[in-house]
């Protein structure tokens, strides 16, 4: 998840790094076109893929250089708005298929005068090289995450200084490279492939933090910006990781209450006190008996935490939950993991390039007893994600590059900017969104009141997206005249309804997990910091 440092970081947020500099002084250096050729599938007959080379070092622009790779659905209409940037967030995830989904989802009219291009940012999925630290790091059965004993906090210690040390030995020549500042870079080696004079972007999640980045070293050459579900960039990251875990918690309790108001569908329970101790009872039997040898308490962990990102797995979540719980059925919770919680190849690379960029971009504690003692504050208020978020980051307290300094992404150069944020999102919490507001000048904030997934446009609410293609159409932003905090206010949309009886929580196209508005893109937008 995202998370952040508050002994290194509160209140230190600088002026833009000195690899700015570098980024500008690369501009000049030429850039080869990009070839488009056809990659179309059956659902996206237009798509487009190419490669773009880019400097490793924008230092030293005529060294070494890695390859990206693009993705495009290219506009149909006469009036054309140039190329429209999208990324799902990450650190490390793919942005391939992410333009496919947008230009399938924005109305056609708006869609139809852009090129929506996807990306893979450096050291991701199709682009080369790509990380791959150590494979099957996620693997089960893990040790318990809440060190309750010196021995599982040794086991999980060995396990995190394990990872920083295989990533440092096996990309010894890329990690250095591999940050928020320099993937900027790369976006605008993209414009100039694109030979564009300017780029819309729209990202999600931490791409909401490299947009904000690629504005503060490029800004004469954003048209527009879009950032849904925004990253707090004073708090990057050990402090936004732990928001994250007050958050995190929150959601989870949210969803033990919906579990409560269905007791008739999942019997655990009519108070979600007594629901939310079912759970935390079957984390600890699973933690001496990891269900079919597989889903221990970690993994547990792992599977319930989507639920955080998007209600619509409520459903099948609670009814692998209520199996497990009310019939002994490990295999409902091994198939919840498997569907939820596991970590294919796609992932390891993802996680190498989520740490290599958050352990790069900003100073990380290197003390573990800072680590210890707020980590134990967080879990003793809110236990759901506390330790298994602190694992997930805590290779940055032994990472093998040096820290670079954050970016003080304040902007008042930028054209109108476009901003979504919903109150109880778990990955990105509010305040950031509200924090981004009052950075960046000319932005409008469009609240989704009482939401709480994270990645909140193009995912079934009208009132969010009409927003959104407004201001993608002709530039258009709300303006709130009274000064409050939104410039807009949007409904959450419903909460899901329990799903018919099934046999297993095994997923197929027809459940509503995969087919709910907003399911394609919440399998492709996450933030776990």
């Amino acid at each position: 998840m995202l998370c952040g440092a508050a002994v290194v970081l509160a209140g230190s947020v600088t002026a833009v790094p000195a690899e700015a500099d570098a980024s500008h002084a690369a501009a000049a250096a030429p850039v080869a076109k990009a070839g488009w050729k056809k990659c179309g599938t059956a659902d996206y007959p237009t798509l487009q893929c190419a490669a773009v080379q880019v400097p490793l070092d924008y230092a030293h622009p005529a060294g070494r250089k890695i390859t990206l790779a693009l993705s495009r659905v290219p506009h149909t209409a006469k009036t054309y708005q140039g190329p429209l940037l999208v990324n799902p967030g990450g650190p490390g995830g793919s942005g391939l298929s992410l333009a496919a989904f947008v230009a399938s989802s924005l109305p056609k009219a708006v869609a139809a005068e852009y090129d929506v291009i996807g990306f893979d940012p450096r050291g991701v999925g199709a682009s080369k090289p790509a990380l791959d630290c150590a494979p099957g790091y996620f693997n089960p059965v893990r040790p318990d995450s809440v060190p309750s004993t010196p021995a599982l906090e040794q086991a999980n210690l060995a396990r995190v200084k394990s990872y920083a040390a295989a990533c440092g030995k096996k990309h010894a020549d890329l990690l250095p490279y591999i940050n928020t500042v320099n993937a900027a870079t790369d976006m605008d080696s993209i414009r100039r492939a694109l030979g564009a004079q300017k780029i819309n972007y729209f990202g999600y999640s931490y791409g909401t933090y490299l947009g904000a980045v690629y504005a503060k070293l490029f800004p004469e050459r954003v048209r527009r910006l879009v950032l849904d579900s925004v990253v707090d960039p004073t708090g990057v990251w050990y402090d936004d990781n732990l928001q994250q875990d007050y958050a995190f918690d929150a959601r989870h309790r949210a969803f033990m209450a919906w579990i409560a108001k269905y007791d008739a569908t999942y019997h655990l329970g009519t108070d979600p006190a007594e629901v939310t101790a079912k759970w935390y009872a079957m984390r600890a039997a699973l933690a001496k008996k990891p269900a079919g040898g597989r889903v221990g308490a970690s993994e547990l962990e792992d599977t319930f935490m989507p639920g955080g990102y998007y209600n619509g797995y409520w459903p099948d979540l609670a009814k692998a939950f209520a199996a497990y719980v009310n019939h002994q059925d490990a295999g409902a919770l091994v198939d919840a993991y498997d569907t939820y919680g596991a970590v294919d190849a796609s992932g390891d690379n993802g996680y190498g390039v989520y740490t290599s960029v958050q352990c790069r971009d900003v100073s990380w504690p290197r003390d573990w007893r800072q680590w210890r003692k707020d980590n134990w504050a967080v879990y003793d208020k809110t236990p759901f994600m506390a330790w298994n978020n602190a694992w997930y980051n805590a290779p940055c307290a032994f990472w093998p590059t040096a820290a670079k300094r954050p970016v003080n992404i304040a902007n008042a150069k930028l054209p109108p900017v476009l901003l979504f944020q919903a109150t109880n999102d778990a990955a990105t919490p509010y305040q950031g969104g509200v924090t981004v507001h009052r950075l960046l000048a000319r932005s409008s904030l469009v609240v989704e009141q009482g939401g709480g997934n994270h990645g909140i446009t193009l995912s079934g609410n009208t009132c969010l997206d009409t927003y959104l293609s407004t201001y993608l159409s002709d530039g258009t932003v709300p303006r709130d005249r009274a000064g409050a905090t939104a410039d807009a206010v949007c409904q959450k949309l419903p909460d899901p309804k329990p799903q018919a009886a099934k046999a297993t929580a095994t997923k197929t196209a027809a459940d509503p997990a995969n087919t709910a508005p907003g399911a394609a893109l919440h399998r492709l937008v996450r933030f776990h910091g």
